[in-house]
């Protein structure tokens, strides 16, 4: 699983907005998660757990737009989010946002960081719902 895109994220200024597109025009399934700011969006077939089950796509989410999400991020699926972020740093990248837990943590955990190039890219690690 470590370094392949799983997810990506786009920036909405009006959620309402965003969902309506995107269902409308590209027929995506959407998931209000209550109390946050987030939809996650089913961009194909999903099993049980919401997660994709065929190959070729994968799912996203829209988030308030801000100073991680200003513009479309992808997201590297990693084993360890902890040892990835030393090899970024390694590698000429500022990590942006250390590891933190999704929700609970049975999500999996998140980070970000930028790139050599400037660009922000996000992190995740399974958790145990996967």
């Amino acid at each position: 699983m470590s370094g392949e895109v799983g997810h990506f994220s786009l920036p909405a200024d009006d959620s309402d907005r965003a969902r309506k597109f995107y269902s409308g025009v590209f027929g995506w399934k959407m998931l209000e998660i209550p109390g946050t700011d987030t939809t996650m969006m089913s961009t194909g077939p999903v099993d049980e757990k919401g997660w994709p089950k065929a190959p070729g796509f994968i799912g996203g989410s829209l988030g308030k737009r801000g100073e991680q999400l200003k513009h479309p991020v992808v997201w590297i699926s990693v084993d360890d989010i902890s040892s990835t972020e030393k090899a970024i740093e390694e590698g000429g990248g500022k990590i942006l946002q250390k590891k933190q837990p999704i929700g609970d943590g049975s999500m999996g955990y998140s980070g970000y960081f930028q790139d050599s190039e400037g660009n922000i890219v996000a992190l995740y690690q399974p958790g145990t719902m996967r």
